[in-house]
C-alpha cells in the first residue's frame, strides 16, 4: 500500500479507539511516515491501553473527546492536515430504540467535524461511512446517508481549501460486535439464530479498507464517494465456516434489517465511474458552480462511466465469497488486527 503522500503530515482519527481506528492507528505508525497521529475519541479506557501499545512512538498522541463537542473539535484540529473520521455510533437495534442519540452522534457529529476542519485549515476530511446508508430502512442507515450529504456539500463551503470526500463499505471481518466476533467467541454454540435463509452480505477485510482508505486520500477532489469492490456470502455459509455443528434457528428479519444490502443503487450509478477494484460515485453538483469535467479530469481519466441502471447489490455481486474463502480471509484480518 503507497503512503508516501502521507510523509510529514498530521493524520487525525475520530472514533480513534474503535475498531477500524486503532487498526488503521497501527497501520499508519508502522508503515507511514507520518509526522503525527492524533487519536481522538471518547473513550478514556481504549485510550490508556492503546497509549500504552503506543509509549514508544513518539508520533502518537491522544486527545478525549466527543464530536458532539464543536469546541474540543477546534482545539484538537489545530495544526492537522488529514482527518479520517471515523466516529459513529452504529448498532443497528440499539439506535431503533435511540434514534436521537444516533443523530447527535452521526449527523450533528459530523456537522461539527466538518465546520472544525474548514475553519482550522484542514486540507482533507474522510468519511467512513457504510453500505447501510444506500437506500436505507433503519435509522443507523439514514444518520449515515445524512452525514454522506453533509460532506458531499461540504466542499461549497470549504471552496477546494478543504476537500471532503466519503469511502462506503460493508461489513469488516472481526470488527466489535458482529456476528462473526460472537461466533469466534463462541465455537461451541449448539445453536445460531438466523433471521432469513436468503441474507447476503458485503464483506471486506481490514487490509481492504486500509487501501481503499488510503486510495481515496491520495485521489480525493473532495465530494466524492469510493466504493470498493467486494465479494458477498449468505449468512447461511458464514454460519456454515464458523459454526458448522451449531443448529440453525430462523428467527425472522429483525427491525431495521435487509435481507441484501446496497453499496451503490441506480440512481447513483448515472454518476459514477468504474475503475479497476473500485466505484467511485461523483456528485451530482450543478455545472455552474463545479466544473465536473475540470474538476474529477484525474478519476475521470482513469475509468469509465457506469452504465444507467448499474445496481451493486450484494445479491446480485458477480464476486462471491466460498467458505474456504471466508475462512482464508478471515484468518489474514485477524493476524493484521
Amino acid at each position: 500500500m503507497k503512503t508516501d503522500f502521507l510523509k510529514g503530515k498530521t493524520v487525525l482519527i475520530t472514533g480513534g479507539t474503535g475498531s477500524f481506528g486503532s487498526s488503521f492507528s497501527r497501520f499508519l505508525l508502522e508503515n507511514s511516515k507520518i509526522k503525527k497521529l492524533i487519536i481522538f475519541s471518547r473513550d478514556e479506557f481504549k485510550q490508556f491501553h492503546l497509549q500504552k501499545e503506543f509509549a514508544e512512538d513518539g508520533r502518537a498522541r491522544f486527545f478525549l473527546g466527543d464530536v458532539r463537542d464543536l469546541q474540543r473539535l477546534e482545539r484538537a484540529f489545530h495544526g492537522v492536515d488529514i482527518v479520517v473520521h471515523a466516529a459513529a455510533l452504529k448498532q443497528v437495534p440499539m439506535l431503533e430504540y435511540n434514534p436521537f442519540e444516533a443523530v447527535k452522534t452521526n449527523i450533528l457529529g459530523t456537522q461539527n467535524v466538518i465546520d472544525a476542519a474548514i475553519d482550522c485549515g484542514v486540507d482533507k476530511v474522510l468519511l467512513i461511512s457504510t453500505d447501510k446508508a444506500a437506500q436505507p430502512v433503519n435509522l443507523y442507515g439514514s444518520t449515515k446517508l445524512c452525514a454522506e450529504k453533509l460532506v458531499t456539500n461540504g466542499n461549497f463551503f470549504g471552496r477546494g481549501a478543504t476537500k471532503l470526500s466519503c469511502v462506503r463499505y460493508g461489513n469488516v471481518m472481526g470488527s466489535r460486535g458482529s456476528v462473526v466476533e460472537m461466533l469466534l467467541k463462541e465455537p461451541n454454540r449448539k445453536i445460531v439464530e438466523i433471521t432469513d435463509i436468503e441474507m447476503t452480505r458485503f464483506w471486506i477485510t481490514l487490509e481492504q479498507s486500509f487501501e481503499l482508505v488510503l486510495f481515496a486520500l491520495s485521489n480525493m477532489e473532495g465530494g466524492e464517494i469510493f466504493v470498493p469492490r467486494i465479494p458477498s456470502m449468505k449468512l447461511v455459509d458464514l454460519f456454515s465456516a464458523l459454526a458448522p455443528k451449531a443448529k440453525r434457528e430462523v428467527i425472522g428479519v429483525r427491525a431495521g434489517e435487509k435481507v441484501h444490502e446496497v453499496l451503490l443503487t441506480r440512481e447513483e450509478s448515472r454518476h459514477s465511474i468504474e475503475l479497476p477494484d473500485y466505484y467511485v460515485i461523483l456528485p451530482h453538483y450543478d455545472e455552474e458552480i463545479f466544473s465536473m469535467k475540470d474538476r474529477y479530469k484525474k478519476l475521470l481519466a482513469m475509468g469509465e462511466k457506469l452504465e444507467a441502471g448499474f445496481h451493486y447489490a450484494s445479491d446480485t455481486n458477480s464476486m462471491w465469497l466460498t467458505k474456504k474463502d471466508f475462512a482464508a480471509l478471515l484468518k489474514k484480518s485477524k493476524a493484521l488486527n
